[in-house]
C-alpha cells in the first residue's frame, strides 16, 4: 500500500471502530455494559460518561448493576437512563441502580436490526466520503505536478480496492450483529 493511501486507510479503520462502538451500544437482549457507553451524567456541572462516575457490573446475564462512587448521583444516573433510548426502566434502591433487560420481542428485534443496518450504512457513507476527499487530494497533487497521471490512476485504483474491502468489513460486522439480534 502506498504511503498516500495508508493515511486514508487509517481513517477508514477509525470509521469502522466507530461503527463497532455503535453496534456495541445496541442491546441484544442480554446485559452488556457497552449499552451504557453513550450515557452521560451531569457531574459538577459537566456531562461525564456514566462509566467514569460509577462501577458497572453484571451479576447475571439479564441484569446490570450500577453503583455510583458518589451516592448523590443516583437520581442523575436514573434520569439519564430514563431519557436515553435504551428502553429500560432503572430500579433505584437508594444505593445502587439495577437495569433488568427483558427478553426482546420479535418486533423489537426487527427495530434493532433496522437500527444496526442504519449504523452500517452511515459507516459506509463515511468511508465513501473519505474516498472522495482522497480522490480530490490526488487530483490536486496531479495538478501541482507532484505525481504523474499514471501515478494518480494507480493511487485511485488502490484506494478503490481499499474502500471496497472496508465496505465489506462493515457488511460482515452488520451481518454478525443482525444474526446476534435475531438469535432467540
Amino acid at each position: 500500500m502506498s504511503p498516500e493511501n495508508k493515511v486514508y486507510d487509517d481513517k477508514m479503520l477509525k470509521t469502522i471502530e466507530v461503527v463497532k462502538a455503535n453496534f456495541a451500544a445496541v442491546r441484544a437482549g442480554r446485559a452488556n455494559a457497552g449499552v451504557l457507553d453513550r450515557i452521560t451524567v451531569e457531574y459538577y456541572g459537566s456531562p461525564t460518561p456514566l462509566n467514569q462516575v460509577a462501577a458497572i457490573s453484571s451479576p447475571d446475564p439479564r441484569t446490570l448493576v450500577i453503583q455510583p462512587w458518589d451516592a448523590s448521583l443516583l437520581k442523575a444516573i436514573e434520569k439519564a437512563i430514563q431519557i436515553s433510548d435504551l428502553g429500560i426502566h432503572p430500579q433505584n434502591d437508594g444505593r445502587i441502580i439495577r437495569l433488568a433487560f427483558p427478553q426482546l420481542t420479535e418486533e423489537r428485534r426487527r427495530d434493532l436490526t433496522k437500527q444496526v443496518r442504519r449504523y452500517g450504512e452511515e459507516g459506509k457513507v463515511a468511508l465513501r466520503n473519505i474516498r472522495r476527499d482522497a480522490m480530490e487530494d490526488f487530483k490536486k497533487m496531479k495538478k501541482a505536478s507532484e505525481i504523474t497521471e499514471d501515478d494518480q490512476k494507480k493511487l485511485e485504483k488502490e484506494l478503490q480496492d481499499i474502500t471496497d474491502k472496508r465496505c465489506r468489513d462493515i457488511d460482515e460486522l452488520t451481518a454478525a450483529k443482525e444474526k446476534e439480534l435475531m438469535a432467540v
